[in-house]
């Protein structure tokens, strides 16, 4: 959505799209255990943080993922086709699908992102390397829907979903988000998803990517406050407050929170909420799959002909699945 990036307007000058995410991140703020939603980490900064977290050595998914498409090209372009309308979930800078233009030669390219600016100006860059792919970006919150403009095409779309963002959702979240997926595909030869899935490994390896020794993941996890500040008008000062990042074997998951530093409140038009110290506010969870979980979590939403590519330490699981006829 456009309106995540830009600053917070007078009452007057609201949208209802602007009142909404007031009203969540209220919300979030004000329940008993406080959070705000991951999709609010990415404003301009926000989005310039996590491509300098790829960069990093412990950040190992990135560079996991981009060797398994390398080096399964070939394989992952013959299991798909070629000539499908690749719809890219959670774009960013756009360089992972650029990756899969030679072999999957795309008859339409839909990049889609809540950082509208940040998408804008990387998709600029992306028509003057490739002038011959029809590109229509698109900007929204995907996360609450996937009603798509009529100008993209309904035929063979392959959704993209890398990185393991299916992760950020907990299970019932991202079963129903395969689902609207599948509501949204077409029954074909080339209608499906590729999905790039983090796979459960030693904890010491997790801990590590998500809180790194430069800081980065903090300072991307700190820049979140800045941003609700302007979206919400709230007064946190990120010095207040610091980054817990670790794994929780149990949930299978790695979280993210943002821990107070001593005793504050925290104010907005309409409202406040007290933290002590030490009270943490959630802001990510990044779930962790073992292979049986994908295909389970795949068949239930409606997909079948499962593959799946790993690489040799099996950390890191890249899956096409096509929709099934009988669903």
């Amino acid at each position: 959505m456009a309106q995540l990036a830009r600053l917070i307007r007078r009452p007057w000058q609201q949208t209802p799209e602007d009142w909404e995410i007031r009203a969540e991140l209220e919300a979030g703020l004000m329940a008993q255990d406080a959070a705000i939603s991951p999709k609010y980490f990415y404003d301009p900064l926000g989005s310039k943080l996590f491509e300098a977290i790829c960069e990093l050595p412990e950040y190992y998914p990135t560079r996991t993922e981009a060797a398994i498409f390398e080096q399964h090209a070939d394989d992952i372009a013959a299991a798909i086709g070629t000539g499908v309308t690749l719809v890219d979930l959670g774009a960013g800078n756009c360089a992972k699908a650029a990756r899969l233009f030679p072999t999957l030669k795309p008859r339409q390219y839909v990049p889609i992102d809540i950082s509208a600016e940040f998408l804008r100006e990387a998709v600029a860059g992306l028509r003057q390397q490739f002038p011959d792919i029809p590109m229509h970006e698109v900007a929204m919150d995907f996360s609450a829907g996937l009603e798509l403009p009529a100008t993209v095409s309904r035929d063979r779309r392959l959704f993209f979903y890398p990185g393991s963002s299916l992760g950020n959702f907990d299970a019932q979240q991202a079963l129903a988000f395969l689902r609207r997926m599948r509501h949204a595909l077409q029954i074909g030869e080339a209608g499906g998803v590729l999905l790039g899935l983090d796979l459960v490994k030693d904890a010491d390896v997790l801990d590590a990517a998500y809180d790194d020794e430069l800081g980065v993941t903090a300072a991307f996890n700190l820049n979140l406050l800045n941003h609700v500040n302007r979206l919400l008008g709230t007064d946190f000062n990120a010095r207040d407050w610091q980054h817990v990042g670790f794994y929780n074997a149990p949930r299978q998951r790695v979280e993210m929170h943002l821990e107070a530093r001593h005793d504050l409140i925290v104010h907005w038009d309409g409202g406040h909420r007290a933290f002590l110290r030490g009270e943490r506010i959630h802001t990510e969870n990044s779930h962790k799959f073992r292979q049986q979980d994908i295909h389970d979590l795949l068949e239930q939403a409606g997909f079948g002909e499962v593959r799946m590519w790993c690489d040799a330490q099996r950390w890191f699981a890249v899956c096409h699945a096509r929709v099934r006829s009988n669903v």
